[in-house]
């Protein structure tokens, strides 16, 4: 990402005016932008001059809201947790009459931009390989996910080496999904998803909690 003239800060919410120049900045502007840097660029990039001037604003306003770039870093860690780990756990903790169900539960924490940010999944992997500090803390953040859709198996009856197995074989495939950048529209990817059901789950996806889902992509409008 370059620096632009007149830069548009990603706020969280849409409704809101983009800040500009002269308008001073949130501490969630600060971090957006080095969130956008972060994925787009990687950590080495990140850097308080770099962000200030992106965003047309005093590099001393920075001091208001972060004591030094290494809090700023670790505030963009404390956020991944808090949004992507914390949202595969508790859509695995949600009410489920069945598997079929279960498993549509745990696909819409990844359908749905605004809940899995798997930019920034990617970038901090891809940060924690220069990092034995950082790796250790993603690793532990993947066993606490794998141990939720552990559990979420477990819950629907299933025994625990094979939920094990199967919450494996279901996490790793999805997030080598979004590894590899697979490029296929949402219609095709869900076309596939009766078969991925009963591959993860080794039942025919029930055709009610399957509609549901369906239901609820449509209404995304994702290309």
């Amino acid at each position: 990402m370059s620096s632009r003239a007149t830069p548009v800060l990603h706020r969280d919410d849409p409704d809101k005016d983009p800040l500009v120049g002269h308008v001073k900045v949130t501490r969630q502007d600060w971090l957006n932008m080095a969130r956008d840097v972060l994925v787009n660029e990687g950590v080495a990039e990140v850097k308080i001059l770099s962000l200030s001037t992106r965003m047309g604003v005093s590099r001393s306003s920075f001091y208001w809201y972060f004591e030094n770039r290494d809090d700023l870093l670790a505030a963009l860690l404390d956020e991944w947790e808090a949004r992507n780990t914390a949202q595969i756990v508790a859509h695995c903790r949600m009410q489920a009459a069945n598997i079929t169900e279960a498993l549509c539960n745990f696909f819409r924490c990844f359908v749905d931009p605004a809940k899995f940010d798997a930019g920034l999944d990617l970038a901090i992997r891809e940060w924690s390989r220069r990092d034995d500090k950082l790796r250790a803390r993603v690793d532990t953040a993947d066993a606490t996910r794998i141990a939720a859709v552990i559990a979420m198996f477990e819950t629907q009856g299933y025994g625990k080496t094979d939920a094990d197995a199967r919450a494996r074989i279901l996490y790793f495939m999805q997030l080598g999904y979004h590894a590899l950048e697979v490029r296929e529209t949402m219609k095709t990817r869900m076309s596939r998803l009766a078969p991925y059901i009963q591959g993860f789950s080794g039942q025919a996806a029930d055709p009610k909690a399957l509609r549901a889902f369906l239901d609820d992509v449509a209404a995304l409008n994702l290309p």
